[in-house]
C-alpha cells in the first residue's frame, strides 16, 4: 500500500496522519562530495584545495537539501540548522589552542563542517524509522559528538600544501620527549672545542653565496651501491633552522621548553658542546614552536636571529655572549604572524637583518645599531649580499616587492614593486639578471627582471613573468639557463629564456634542493625527509636515487660540507656519509 493509500485509510478511520518519509537520496548523494574531500587527497595528493571545495559544496547542498527536499518536520529543519551554528560556534572555546587558531582560525571549521554534514545525512539514514523523541534526540547527539571530537586531537602544524598534521590531545610531543630525557646538552663545552677557523665551510644559509650550489663536489649517483651511510641522528627541539658549520662544528637553532636555543655539536659526532639559551619562545598554528632563522658564521662568531627578534652574537668556541640587541625593541616592529625568519648576513664590518620588511645593519664588533633600511611590508626572506651591474649591494624580497640598498650606509639604490608574501632568496641568472617570487593566498609564480646602472641611476625592467615554477617557501637553483625548484609540491624546470617550463615531475612535497652543477646534479630533500637525486637536465626529469633520511615534516634546508649531509626538521637530525665519485 502506498503512503498516500495509508493516508486515505488513516483519514477514515479517524487515525493520526503517518509522517512522510523522508527524502534520502538528495541528502546521501552529497554526502559522497564530502567524503571526497577526505578521500581525494589521500590518492591525488595535489588535490586539496579541489577536495575542499568539493567538502564545501557537499555541506552546503546537505543544508539545502534538510531545509527544503528532505520532508522532515519544520521543527526538525530548522532546529538542526541553529544547533549545528551553535555546536560550531562553541566548540573552539574546548578545542586545543593548535587547532582552534590552525589556518588563521579556520582550520577547525574546514574539517569539522564536512564531517558534521556526513555524520547528520547517516544520522537522518539510520535513524530515520525512529521515533520522534528518540530520532531528535540522536539528532542531537550527532551534532554535538561530531563537533565535539575535535577536541580530543591537536594539530602539530601543517604540510605544505595545508593539510593539518593531527595528533591526540594528550600524546607526548617531540620536544616534550626531548625535555624528558636526560639533559647532555653542557652550557659551556664539554671538552675542548675543535679549532676555529678562519673561512667557514658552510657560513650560513644556503652556503657560501646563499644560492645553494656546491661547487667542486662530485658525488656517487648510484645509491643502490653506493648508498649514504649514517653517521649519528639524534633528537632536537623544533625550529626551521638550517645549519652553519666551521672546522668540525655545526650550529643550529631550536626551542626547548621557554628556551630559545643555540645549540653547536660535532660535525662526526653529533655530541653537543656548548648551548646558549635566551628566555623566549615563539609559536604558530603553521610551522609550531621554535626559530626559523639559520646562524652566520664569521671571523670566530655565530650570529644569530631569534624569532621574536633576539640579535646574538657569539663565541663560536664556546657560546659565551659577546654582545646580544632586541631588534624589534631597535625598530619598534612587531612580532610578524611567523615570526622573525631572517638569517643575519654579515658583510664587511656589518651583520644585517630583515626586521618585518625593513633591513637593519649592526656594527660586528660591538652590536651598535649602524643604518636603518627603507621601511618596507612584511617579509620572511633573508638579506642577500649581490655583485649587480659591478656594484655590491643588499637585496630582500619583501611583501611590496623587491628592494636593494647600498651595504655601507642602507641606502637605497632601487626598487621593483610586486606586491606579494615573499619568503625565499632572489637568484641572479649569469647575465646578471634577477630573479624574484612572489605569493599570495597561493604561491603566484616567479619574474625575471633585468637590472641596469645608467648614468641618471638605476632602472628596473620586467623580462617575463612564469607560473611555472611557483615556490612558497622553497628555494630554487640555477644552472645553465635553467631554474629548478618546486612548482607546488613537484619538482620542475623552466628555461630563463622565456619562463616556459620545461618539466614537472617527481612529488617530494615542499622540500628543499641544492645543486651539484659539476655533474649536473640535484640533492633535494622532501618534505617527508628523504633524499633524491634528480639530473640537472632540462630536457626531462630523471631521478637517479632515493633514500630515506629522517621522519616528520622536513621544511628545513640541508648543508653538504664535504663529503657530509646535513638534515634535520622540528624533531631530529641527521648526518650521512656520502661515497665521493672517483676521478
Amino acid at each position: 500500500m502506498s503512503y498516500e493509500e495509508k493516508t486515505m485509510l488513516k483519514r477514515k478511520t479517524g487515525e493520526p496522519t503517518p509522517r512522510k518519509p523522508l527524502r534520502l537520496w538528495p541528502g546521501v548523494v552529497a554526502a559522497v562530495l564530502c567524503l571526497v574531500r577526505f578521500v581525494v587527497p589521500i590518492v591525488v595528493p595535489d588535490a586539496l584545495l579541489f577536495s575542499m571545495l568539493c567538502g564545501a559544496v557537499g555541506a552546503l547542498v546537505i543544508v539545502l537539501w534538510w531545509l527544503f527536499f528532505s520532508r522532515a518536520p519544520w521543527l526538525e529543519r530548522v532546529g538542526a540548522i541553529v544547533l549545528m551554528i551553535v555546536a560550531l560556534v562553541a566548540t573552539p572555546r574546548i578545542l586545543h589552542e593548535s587547532v582552534a587558531k590552525g589556518n588563521f582560525g579556520f582550520q577547525f571549521f574546514v574539517y569539522a563542517i564536512p564531517v558534521l554534514s556526513l555524520a547528520f545525512v547517516v544520522w537522518a539514514v539510520v535513524g530515520r524509522h525512529l521515533a520522534d523523541g528518540p530520532r531528535r534526540a540522536a539528532m542531537v547527539a550527532t551534532i554535538l559528538l561530531a563537533c565535539g571530537v575535535f577536541a580530543f586531537f591537536r594539530s602539530d602544524g601543517l604540510t605544505g600544501d595545508g593539510a593539518a598534521e593531527f595528533a591526540w590531545r594528550w600524546a607526548e610531543t617531540s620536544e616534550e620527549r626531548l625535555l624528558a630525557q636526560a639533559s647532555d646538552e653542557p652550557a659551556a663545552p664539554s671538552a675542548a672545542p675543535a679549532a676555529v677557523e678562519t673561512v667557514a665551510d658552510w657560513p650560513g644559509l644556503r652556503g657560501r653565496e646563499r644560492d645553494g650550489i656546491i661547487r667542486g663536489m662530485r658525488i656517487e649517483t648510484d645509491w643502490s651501491a653506493s648508498p649514504p651511510v649514517e653517521l649519528w641522528r639524534r633528537p632536537i627541539g623544533p625550529g626551521v633552522s638550517s645549519f652553519a658549520v666551521r672546522g668540525g662544528l655545526l650550529y643550529t637553532q631550536e626551542q626547548r621548553g621557554d628556551d630559545e636555543v643555540v645549540a653547536c655539536y660535532n660535525v662526526t659526532t653529533g655530541e653537543s658542546v656548548w648551548t646558549h639559551r635566551d628566555s623566549a619562545r615563539f609559536w604558530d598554528s603553521h610551522v609550531g614552536a621554535g626559530p626559523r632563522a639559520t646562524p652566520a658564521l664569521s671571523d670566530g662568531r655565530v650570529h644569530t636571529f631569534g624569532a621574536t627578534g633576539i640579535l646574538n652574537a657569539l663565541d663560536a668556541g664556546d657560546g659565551a655572549v659577546v654582545w646580544s640587541r632586541n631588534a624589534a625593541v631597535d625598530t619598534d616592529a612587531k612580532v610578524p604572524y611567523f615570526g622573525f625568519t631572517s638569517s643575519p648576513l654579515v658583510v664587511g664590518d656589518l651583520v644585517i637583518v630583515a626586521v618585518a620588511g625593513q633591513l637593519v645593519a649592526y656594527d660586528l664588533a660591538t652590536g651598535d645599531p649602524r643604518w636603518l633600511g627603507p621601511v618596507g611590508r612584511e617579509s620572511y626572506s633573508s638579506p642577500h649580499l649581490l655583485t649587480i651591474n659591478g656594484v655590491a649591494q643588499i637585496l630582500l624580497l619583501n611583501g611590496a616587492g623587491a628592494i636593494s640598498v647600498a651595504p655601507a650606509d642602507g641606502t637605497l639604490l632601487w626598487k621593483y614593486p610586486w606586491p606579494g608574501a615573499s619568503i625565499v632568496q632572489a637568484a641572479l641568472t649569469a647575465d646578471g639578471d634577477v630573479l624574484i617570487s612572489a605569493s599570495g593566498d597561493a604561491p603566484i609564480g616567479i619574474r625575471r627582471i633585468a637590472v641596469a646602472h645608467e648614468p641618471g641611476g638605476w632602472t628596473v625592467e620586467e623580462r617575463w613573468t612564469s607560473n611555472g615554477l611557483k615556490s612558497y617557501f622553497n628555494d630554487l637553483v640555477v644552472h645553465d639557463g635553467h631554474a629548478f625548484g618546486f612548482d607546488g609540491r613537484i619538482l620542475a624546470c623552466i628555461n630563463l629564456e622565456d619562463g616556459k617550463r620545461k618539466w614537472k615531475g617527481g612529488r617530494y612535497g615542499s622540500g628543499q634542493v641544492l645543486l651539484l652543477p659539476d655533474q649536473d646534479v640535484l640533492l633535494v630533500v622532501s618534505e617527508r625527509g628523504e633524499l633524491a637525486l634528480v639530473r640537472a637536465d632540462p630536457d626531462r626529469f630523471t631521478e637517479l636515487a632515493r633514500f630515506p633520511a629522517i621522519e616528520g615534516r622536513t621544511w628545513n634546508q640541508p648543508a653538504l660540507v664535504g663529503d657530509i649531509l646535513l638534515v634535520r626538521n622540528g624533531q631530529e637530525m641527521a648526518a650521512f656519509r656520502l661515497s665521493l665519485a672517483r676521478s
